[in-house]
């Protein structure tokens, strides 16, 4: 085990902020995982689990002890009557696995094409896209525990899932002292991929892919390639332009809170839920409050999606996390000023 000191986090954060670990242990197995938990030294210190880096926000440099996750490893792991059962290492790159169980005939994480991040990401957040959660997929996943060194599983009820939202975004120290927030780190995720696959469609920019190929009945390939001609076309390459994706979550209200909206704003963009309650497009009520385009010092609004917020400066004068925060923030303020919602940010600020 092979402990790197003052490690640059640059290239290993989507945003592109630059920051270092004090301490960073990369982590290829399990067995990588105990020789950490075993050392004296590093026995008791705070842990940072680190991914793809593609849902954090760097603010400084980071003093716990980083565990980059790099398990690699795909395969069909079983198959019931309704599913086949892939199993990915956490490490493998998100959209690699959706790219490789389209492709091999295992239907159903096509609409979760180009998500930046890594597999064992994918729960932390439950990552979703043109109306599919990881939740709708997921079959179980294996953690370890960063305290106690014991390997356990977590079916999807254990997971405790909601609008990007699990029980590892949750401090132990909450109402229920459920939370895994620190405290375990994810080695390998199972998807259950239905045999009886039916498209998931629906949503403004895949209906205009069905009008543009009237002709065609989309199988899950097609529908794969539509999403990432949907995905490229919309929202900045992290490797062109440094962002974490999707900055906010979409806010979700009443109906009559939102009937309230519709009065004062009738172009809102909103959709009804099954639970009755109504999700408005993040998105929209940023850029209408005039936020696209627009800088705080290397900290900016795509032109193309107000969802996202963008690094202006580049590898070489990258932006901070002090001025993404500064930009959310005042994101935060004008929309609250405007509709009387406050946004909340998808990345964790570390």
């Amino acid at each position: 085990m092979l402990v790197e000191k003052n490690v640059p986090l640059q290239f290993s954060n989507t945003f592109g902020i630059m920051a270092k670990a004090l301490a960073l242990v990369r982590i290829a197995s399990e067995e990588d995982v105990a020789a950490v938990l075993a050392d004296p030294a590093l026995q008791a210190v705070p842990k940072f689990v680190l991914g793809g880096g593609s849902n954090i926000v760097i603010t400084g440099d980071v003093k716990p002890l980083v565990l980059k996750v790099e398990i690699k490893g795909k395969k069909l792991a079983g198959e019931t009557a309704k599913a086949w059962i892939v199993e990915a290492g956490a490490g493998e790159n998100w959209h690699d696995i959706v790219s490789w169980t389209v492709h091999n005939g295992y239907p159903g994480l096509e609409n979760l094409a180009l998500i930046p991040g890594t597999v064992g990401g994918s729960p932390v957040q439950n990552i979703g896209a043109y109306g599919v959660e990881l939740q709708d997929r997921f079959d179980s996943l294996d953690a370890i525990d960063l305290t106690t060194g014991k390997s356990f599983t977590l079916n999807a009820a254990q997971c405790a899932f909601g609008y990007r939202d699990s029980v590892f975004k949750h401090s132990s120290n909450g109402p229920n002292g459920l939370g895994l927030a620190g405290k375990a780190l994810i080695t390998r995720v199972r998807f259950a991929l239905p045999k009886a696959w039916k498209a998931v469609l629906g949503y403004a920019d895949i209906e205009k892919k069905m009008a543009q190929f009237a002709s065609v009945v989309p199988d899950a390939l097609q529908i794969y390639e539509w999403i990432c001609e949907i995905r490229k076309a919309k929202l900045p390459d992290p490797k062109v332009i440094g962002n974490a994706g999707s900055f906010f979550k979409n806010p979700t209200v009443t109906p009559e809170q939102c009937a309230d909206i519709i009065l004062r704003e009738p172009k809102i963009v909103h959709y009804h839920l099954d639970d009755g309650s109504v999700k408005l497009a993040a998105g929209w009520l940023i850029d209408s409050c005039g936020w696209k385009g627009k800088t705080i010092g290397n900290a900016g609004v795509y032109e193309r999606q107000a969802l996202v917020l963008v690094n202006r400066g580049g590898p070489a004068n990258p932006v901070t996390g002090g001025e993404v925060m500064t930009l959310a923030k005042a994101i935060q303020t004008s929309v609250y000023e405007r509709f009387g919602i406050l946004l909340e940010p998808e990345p964790v600020v570390v």
